[in-house]
């Protein structure tokens, strides 16, 4: 068996694939830590004209050091491809643990979401903002705490002074600002995306959930959800109060 080495990184099996990119598992042949190894086409990406995002997602992790966001530890380019080597975590999704086991504990939920916040605030007060938060971009570590990842829509600092311009995300966790396409606050418009997390965190379904996208992008405009009735007091005002269709009265924003 040939053993494929790039640097001083021994390739392993492939453990995702995506449209643009395969993560491969890796070894750092000095240290012995285990890592994720993104490996990216070049000519896939001049194709596809995704050259500037690569870049940015690359110049975003590199100013992001944080507990609760997934490291990059370094970048490695050939002639045809590109190497990015990231934290390896082996918890999976935290929307796979949704999936599993139906709504998490207040508990679990309140863990989850103070991580999330946590790591969130610091992208923020490093000016920048996530733009696509959701359960499928927050994966578990083997000591079951949080990771942001996947900061391929993220606005870089300097963006978010202005009002950000893109409509971008997943649908069911997009705030109503950034539907309008009026501009929008980056800062403001995750900690939406945060409240409809803890929202399925503690009911294990969506606030808003409809099949026609008219439909549902007016259900986010006028911030139409019920809680169930097992919310806590306290979630029920802190979800209410985050999930404010109207940005400039949004109860806490990590700008100040």
């Amino acid at each position: 068996m040939v053993v494929r080495k790039v640097g001083k990184y021994e390739i392993g099996r492939t453990i995702g694939e995506g449209t643009f990119a395969k993560v491969k598992f890796a070894q750092n042949t000095e240290t012995g830590e285990s890592v994720a190894m993104k490996i990216l086409d070049r000519s896939t990406i001049i194709k596809h004209k995704m050259v500037d995002q690569i870049k940015r997602e690359i110049s975003i992790m590199k100013l992001v050091r944080h507990p609760y966001v997934v490291r990059l530890h370094e970048v490695i380019a050939s002639r045809t491809k590109i190497y990015i080597i990231l934290e390896f975590i082996t918890g999976g999704e935290l929307f796979d643990k949704i999936v599993h086991h139906g709504r998490l504990s207040e508990a679990e939920s309140r863990r989850y979401f103070q991580q999330l916040i946590d790591g969130v605030d610091y992208c923020h007060s490093r000016g920048v903002y996530h733009r696509d938060l959701k359960p499928e971009n927050l994966l578990l570590d083997s000591q079951g705490n949080l990771k942001i990842s996947d900061f391929g829509l993220s606005a870089l600092p300097g963006q978010g002074v202005n009002l950000l311009k893109t409509t971008c995300g997943t649908p069911n966790y997009v705030a109503p600002e950034v539907l309008s396409h009026k501009g929008y606050d980056g800062a403001v418009a995750d900690v939406w995306s945060c409240g409809v997390i803890l929202y399925v965190l503690m009911a294990g379904y969506l606030p808003f959930d409809e099949i026609d996208l008219t439909t549902l992008y007016g259900k986010i405009e006028r911030a139409e959800f019920l809680c169930p009735s097992w919310f806590p007091v306290g979630a029920r005002s802190l979800i209410s109060r985050t999930l404010d269709p109207n940005p400039d009265t949004v109860f806490f924003s990590s700008r100040g």
